[in-house]
């Protein structure tokens, strides 16, 4: 494909506004719920350290300037939605979750400059294995991150506490990036194995909302349905044992009414038996 400078950057530009917020959806939903059950805060703790090699990676290689921008905000969400996990999850303070949030994005900011001015010199030399090195990881830590929130979906049984417009809009910003890559004048290979590897990963997430999801609804109502069908029996019980029927009730007053007509008589009959009481 030949190469479009303006093709690159409007893609790319759309795929950075994509990355920029489609985190958004995630923060705005743990915000609204107060919870982050479901959500593995080392899926976006390293999400948000991965935007360092990944940023080292883009700013070295000298991508276009909206890929170089996207590394730098996803760090910065994830580490806030990773603040969330802190306070909702984890039920820390406000200002501990806050501290750490600004310790991790201060500690990522220092890092990716020490180690953009640390190996510049060496890839101007023409050495690009460190170069390499930063996109490979920034890949693996990618796909890493997932790891523990496939983890929590399988203990799950279903997809609970992410935002599905998240995993769509994260999804949709792996493909224009990919799509800018392809009018560049030289397809980055490492650039488009992580771009790819999101996409691929998130749609992992999606056709398991899509399978499990029902599946678990449909558990839910089976087992709400046999604990009403259990309660009832049990009340029903109680019910019997406090308020026994009516007919076992007139049955019993009868067989009391027999036995005291059965005494009245006895004690009226004359006992012929005793020839005192014969006398007159």
């Amino acid at each position: 494909m030949p190469a479009n400078a303006a093709a690159e950057n409007a893609l790319g530009t759309i795929g950075t506004i994509c990355w920029t917020v489609q985190i958004i959806p995630q923060i705005w939903k743990s915000w609204r719920t107060k919870s982050t059950e479901g959500l593995s805060e080392w899926l976006v703790l390293l999400w948000g350290f991965s935007g360092v090699p990944l940023g080292v990676y883009a700013i070295t290689q000298n991508l276009n300037v909206p890929l170089i921008f996207q590394p730098q905000s996803f760090a910065i969400l994830s580490y806030i939605s990773w603040a969330q996990c802190q306070h909702y999850g984890r039920k820390r303070s406000k200002l501990t979750s806050f501290i750490m949030f600004t310790v991790a994005v201060l500690f990522s900011a220092g890092l990716e400059v020490g180690m953009v001015y640390a190996i510049k010199p060496a890839y101007h030399r023409g050495n690009t294995r460190a170069v390499q090195f930063f996109g490979i990881l920034s890949s693996v830590l990618i796909a890493l991150a997932l790891i523990p929130q496939y983890w929590e979906i399988y203990v799950r049984k279903e997809v609970v506490g992410l935002s599905v417009l998240f995993i769509l809009v994260d999804m949709l910003g792996g493909v224009f990036s990919d799509l800018s890559l392809a009018f560049k004048e030289e397809f980055d290979v490492v650039a488009g194995v992580t771009y790819s590897l999101v996409v691929v990963m998130d749609g992992v997430i999606l056709i398991a909302a899509l399978i499990l999801n029902p599946i678990a609804k449909r558990r839910r109502k089976r087992l709400a349905a046999e604990a009403a069908s259990r309660d009832a029996t049990a009340e029903g019980s109680d019910d019997t044992q406090e308020n026994p029927p009516q007919d076992l009730v007139r049955a019993g007053a009868i067989a009391e009414q027999t036995e005291m007509g059965v005494e009245l008589s006895g004690r009226d009959k004359p006992d012929t038996d005793d020839p005192e009481k014969g006398e007159v």
